[in-house]
């Protein structure tokens, strides 16, 4: 039997009962979710499955990434709620490569991972089921391993197992939805340019979980944990001479701006800070920024597009700083400009959740 799987909180659950049930079926895995945006979710969850097969046994096999294709598919149904229209399309695309694929295979029956999810409609996903049956012949099997305790069940088993738990579908607009009715920013759509790793993103979780695969090949045992914490995100920033000549300035990581704008001059400098006279604005050169971290930064343009980690600008700040809760936009420059200038700084500061991994 083909087992299309959408996620491991899903799959781990459901491939365990399936195997208690029918301990004489081969069960393939089948990894098709072009729907999952940005892609490093994606490399995500599809780390944390291949983690979970491995551990139960199960050959796992990667569809096609084809993200145009779905989008192009769903085009017309961006606003469509969850479990509405634009899922049906989704599942009915999913459902076809998955048909083609079991029939490649010689397979004739499949099913799928989405079945155990309490966001997803049972009815939906039989229905288009169904249909790939009449059309392709590949007989599509509902499992419901929902009702009797089974959400309940999953959890248990989603914690035992230590698996990823997301906290959206998967989908571009269904994540815009449900950010948008949280009044919370979408963070999972911040990208910097310079592939720099930020606080509680895709990206940070990707290279924990990785690490964490690490540690069960060596039989290290570790524990995630989930912890509090003032999380930043920099949406724009530029620094200008006379309003019109950009100079090339790097904002250190939690530099915020009330007004997200301040016009005036730097008043004077002491022990390698110079004072901005509007919204405590500090400015340092490049020269006392590596000096100060060991850095060996040429340019402030080096530094934009090659910046330090986070951990490392944190540090910086403390030297800067005399309080742990500092916020001060600390701007890095080759050198200290002696004209009126303009600070257009866009940043957000929001409560958040990270998880951490620890060794024990």
């Amino acid at each position: 039997m083909l087992v299309h799987i959408c996620c491991s909180v899903d799959s781990h659950f459901f491939l365990e009962k399936l195997q208690r049930d029918y301990p004489q079926e081969k069960l393939i895995g089948f990894f098709y979710d072009p729907n999952i945006h940005p892609y490093s979710e994606y490399q995500l969850r599809l780390l944390d499955v291949k983690r979970s097969c491995k551990k139960l046994g199960i050959e796992l096999i990667e569809g096609e990434y084809d993200f145009e294709a779905w989008m192009e598919a769903v085009r017309g149904l961006e606003n469509e709620p969850e479990k509405g229209k634009r899922c049906e399309v989704c599942f009915d695309r999913r459902f076809e490569v998955s048909a083609k694929k079991a029939l490649s295979l010689g397979e004739t029956k499949i099913t799928t991972t989405l079945l155990v999810s309490p966001l997803k409609s049972q009815e939906q996903l039989k229905k288009s089921g169904d249909i790939f049956f009449q059309k392709y012949g590949v007989e599509f099997i509902a499992f419901d391993y929902r009702t009797d305790g089974g959400t309940q069940e999953q959890s248990r088993v989603t914690k035992e197992e230590q698996l990823y738990r997301q906290d959206y579908c998967g989908c571009i607009y269904g994540l815009t939805m449900q950010r948008e009715q949280q009044d919370r920013l979408m963070d999972e759509m911040f990208s910097p340019i310079s592939n720099k790793i930020l606080p509680a993103s895709i990206e940070e979780r990707l290279e924990m979980y990785k690490y964490r695969n690490e540690l069960e090949d060596k039989n290290i045992a570790y524990k995630i944990i989930r912890e509090k914490f003032l999380n930043y995100r920099q949406l724009n920033f530029k620094l200008l001479s006379d309003k019109t000549n950009v100079i090339p300035a790097y904002a250190l990581s939690y530099s915020t701006l009330a007004r997200k704008k301040a016009q005036g001059v730097v008043e004077f400098s002491h022990n390698n800070i110079s004072y901005f006279n509007r919204e405590e604005i500090k400015f340092v050169t490049l020269e006392f920024f590596n000096s100060a971290c060991s850095f060996k930064y040429r340019t402030v343009n080096e530094l934009i597009f090659n910046p330090p980690s986070f951990d490392e600008e944190l540090k910086f700040r403390t030297i800067s700083t005399s309080s742990n809760y500092d916020l001060t936009p600390i701007i890095i420059v080759d050198k200290i400009p002696q004209t009126k200038l303009t600070v257009e700084l866009d940043a957000k500061i929001y409560e958040d959740v990270r998880e951490k991994l620890i060794i024990l």
